[in-house]
């Protein structure tokens, strides 16, 4: 082969025009990481199928499934498709190293392990309740949460262009981790903030640079959700510490507010509802100053959770009460987007899932838990998947608790059909009282079904 056969050859390779990956409709499509998107632009510039296979190293089987709307979420595949493809990898929010590469797919929970876990909480809340009541940001406490980001190439100056695109990968992926949970997505989100946190470095306007504090806030919110999803706890304390810092920056009390709800949402699911509490009565303060009734609804209706747990019933159902009547009063079109998750149908599931804690010790609270879990039920759809398979599980609980046994076991059931479908440590652990309960009614055909069923999840 001659040296013109073999430029003409590298040419053909790549046959994707160079600017093809500047255009705004591409530049939205790799921001969420939406192959069938990008593959289909790429036909508009005359790239056939077999060529993008050559590139990725897929089969044409495979990038006609992509065509037609296939989702490709694994990081080692989304890597090859980008440089494949030629893609600049902070389009699709992937680190360029091989250190950010070992940090995304690692992310170990054992380098802190050490330390005991109440001596964790207390720090974090030390550390919330100074930059809830005014302390100054990024002081010497906000390194010690986690690593530093990996030194990546970013721009040297951003837009709003650049904030946008963080914006819009944290929505597709916050979709994916409502459906799917946060195993599936929680790479992806690591990826991304390990390019989104290098445009803090970057120049810009203080109006982009208070949006970007904001972004990144929430990407880390997301980060930290995902991982307490997956079970690594200290990863979720230090990036909602971080997102803590980051809201403040911004000057966002909402943000501030639900970033402290999550946190404390972790502390229940650790059973520490004292600690949890503290966190959710500093998050209605952020709340009450935002002048969010929605934000404060939502930080009401979790501090009664946590004095569920504690057996405070008195204060519990004073609580909800509340937590209802700020709802009524709050102008859901109006209401920041982090708070927007909290509907009609997350009230239902909040009181019918503090009415369950309740009925553990009182099974009289499951006349109240059941309508509410039922509604609940009835109103999620596919697309929150996860939050579903909660109050199935908590439905099915408070069956077996009331005695309907034989209804009881077809509910959970069908908790366990959805949760073999997410990849979530959350819930798992969510499900342990359905299991304990049936468990304790194995003289029941029924129940010993549901438990053997349950069984078998678990040893998945």
């Amino acid at each position: 082969m001659d040296a013109n056969s073999a430029n003409t050859s590298g040419r053909q390779s790549h046959p994707v025009p160079p600017d093809a990956w500047e255009q705004a409709e591409m530049r939205a499509a790799l921001a969420t990481r939406e192959i069938s998107s990008v593959y289909r632009l790429l036909r508009k510039h005359g790239v056939s199928q077999r060529q993008i296979a050559a590139m990725t190293g897929q089969s044409q089987s495979e990038v006609s499934e992509i065509l037609k709307g296939r989702q490709v979420m694994a990081y080692d595949v989304l890597t090859r498709i980008a440089d494949g493809l030629g893609v600049p990898r902070g389009y699709m929010g992937l680190a360029y190293d091989e250190a950010t590469a070992i940090k995304v797919v690692g992310a170990a929970d054992g380098q802190q392990a050490e330390e005991d876990e109440s001596v964790k909480r207390r720090r974090f809340l030390a550390h919330a309740a100074q930059v809830t009541m005014g302390a100054a940001v990024f002081g010497p406490e906000s390194g010690t949460w986690s690593s530093g980001p990996a030194k990546t190439p970013a721009p040297g100056r951003i837009g709003m262009t650049d904030v946008r695109q963080v914006e819009a990968a944290t929505r597709a992926l916050r979709s994916l981790d409502y459906q799917y949970g946060g195993g599936f997505c929680r790479d992806a989100v690591v990826a991304q903030l390990s390019w989104g946190q290098q445009m803090l470095e970057s120049n810009g306007t203080e109006m982009v640079k208070n949006r970007l504090y904001v972004a990144l806030a929430d990407l880390h919110s997301l980060a930290g959700w995902t991982s307490f999803d997956t079970g690594l706890m200290d990863s979720a304390r230090g990036h909602f510490a971080n997102a803590l810092d980051l809201a403040k920056q911004g000057d966002n009390h909402p943000l501030v507010a639900n970033v402290l709800y999550r946190m404390g949402r972790v502390y229940l699911h650790q059973d520490a509802p004292n600690d949890a509490l503290k966190l959710f009565q500093l998050g209605q303060i952020a709340a009450q100053e935002s002048g969010s009734e929605l934000a404060v609804a939502v930080l009401c209706a979790n501090e009664a959770w946590a004095y569920a747990m504690m057996g405070n019933e008195e204060q519990a159902t004073k609580l909800l009460g509340r937590s209802k009547d700020e709802f009524a009063r709050a102008d859901l079109a109006e209401a920041e987007s982090w708070v927007k998750f909290f509907t009609e149908t997350d009230v239902y599931a909040m009181i019918g899932t503090v009415h369950t804690v309740l009925a553990a010790k009182n099974a009289e609270h499951t006349k109240y838990a059941i309508p509410a879990l039922t509604k609940a039920v009835e109103s999620y759809d596919d697309d929150m998947a996860r939050s579903k398979t909660f109050m199935l599980s908590a439905l099915a609980t408070n069956h077996l608790l009331e005695g309907d046994l034989d209804h009881g076991a077809k509910v959970g059931s069908k908790a366990v059909d959805c949760a073999e479908g997410i990849k979530s440590e959350r819930v798992k652990d969510r499900m342990r009282p359905l299991q304990v309960e049936a468990e304790r009614r194995r003289n029941n055909a029924d129940a010993r079904d549901l438990a053997d069923r349950l069984n078998s999840f678990y040893a998945a």
